[in-house]
């Protein structure tokens, strides 16, 4: 009874009583993504893989009945095939931290560590997500969240021109 007569008399510290009480803000409802109109390559890596992973972040953070979400998956499955399809053949770019956790990278098994085995990177993931659920179906949040993870690694390396 005494712990609840003292929280009932509780006054809060004049330093703090003068500043002004802020009520929480109301979670805004998200706008309405833009259609892209910078669909495709243009044959410089670092200007490619930051568009392809822009693209791919809007395609990741679609929900369902957003408007354009068929076409915008759709365009960003193409772009990350065509994506890769250029750029894995160079030797200088297949190298680089961004590419490979962008696209098709190897991992080696502890246990038989001369079969290396593929590592599942953003680009398979999404790709892969489109090819089972198709384009109309949204991003679950488990694999939505371990996504955003993958493209702020990428963005990363794609600053330190890795």
């Amino acid at each position: 009874a005494a712990a609840v007569s003292a929280a009932a008399t509780w006054q809060p510290l004049t330093a703090f009583a003068e500043e002004a009480v802020v009520a929480p803000a109301e979670a805004e409802a998200p706008k309405p993504a833009e259609f892209p109109t910078d669909w495709g390559l243009t044959a410089d890596y670092y200007t490619d893989a930051a568009k392809v992973v822009s693209h791919m972040r809007l395609a990741t953070s679609l929900d369902k009945g957003a408007p354009d979400m068929e076409k915008i998956a759709l365009n960003t499955k193409k772009e990350m095939s065509d994506f890769v399809a250029f750029y894995r053949r160079f030797t200088n770019v297949a190298g680089k931290q961004s590419f490979s956790t962008l696209c098709v990278a190897m991992a080696l098994d502890l246990l038989r560590p001369t079969e290396p085995r593929p590592r599942y990177t953003a680009i398979n993931v999404l790709a892969g997500h489109y090819t089972s659920y198709g384009p109309k179906y949204p991003v679950p949040a488990k694999r939505r969240t371990r996504l955003y993870q993958e493209y702020a690694e990428i963005e990363k390396n794609i600053k330190k021109r890795r």
